[in-house]
């Protein structure tokens, strides 16, 4: 995938619905993030960011795009590295985790350990169906009914969807979809009623 077709535009709207989830300068881990479309939203919003992709030149991409932001926005690191055919390449943990459009089952264990006490997972990926209508179309990056909600382990589910999205400017054949907010035990990081 180039910088110029993954994580460009704006910030998913299931993203956008639970940003306010993620404690004020909690550490954001964006998961495949590609030329960094959440990656920037969370730093303009002050937190420090670590975005991880493949993608080198995606993440140049995002490195260029993050020295533009007004300032004060908050610190980026990126990592290019293959977290489907490497061991997991980082060892602390972080306030928040999202992962939009992408998915690698044996990865989950990994995702979970990373997330820190009270952090909160912001996931949205293709779903089963998906393959009727466009790509992705391998099972391998469809998600089963109900497939996240395993995925999530023991982390506490605050909002799920499953199902079919109409067309929209953004995706004009439409997409099946799985959508999932959820956190670890542990002392919360942001008060859930604020919802």
């Amino acid at each position: 995938m180039t910088a110029q077709s993954h994580g460009w535009g704006a910030i998913a709207p299931w993203v956008a619905r639970w940003a306010h989830l993620v404690p004020s300068n909690g550490h954001v881990l964006d998961v495949a993030s590609g030329a960094g479309r959440h990656s920037l939203y969370f730093a303009a919003q002050g937190h420090p960011v670590t975005a991880v992709d493949r993608d080198a030149d995606a993440l140049i991409s995002l490195q260029a795009r993050h020295a533009a932001l007004p300032q004060p926005a908050g610190r980026l690191q990126t990592l290019c590295a293959d977290i489907e055919n490497a061991p997991w390449p980082l060892s602390e943990t972080f306030d928040a985790i999202v992962m939009t459009n992408y998915l690698w089952r044996p990865l989950w264990p990994a995702l979970r350990s990373a997330l820190a006490p009270g952090g909160v997972l912001v996931m949205e990926t293709f779903a089963l169906g998906q393959e009727t209508i466009g790509k992705p179309s391998r099972p391998a990056f469809l998600l089963a009914p109900g497939e996240a909600l395993q995925l999530a382990g023991d982390l506490r589910v605050v909002a799920y969807e499953d199902g079919f999205e109409p067309p929209s400017e953004a995706s004009p054949t439409g997409r099946y979809v799985q959508r999932l907010t959820a956190t670890s035990p542990g002392t919360p990081s942001s008060p859930l009623g604020r919802m």
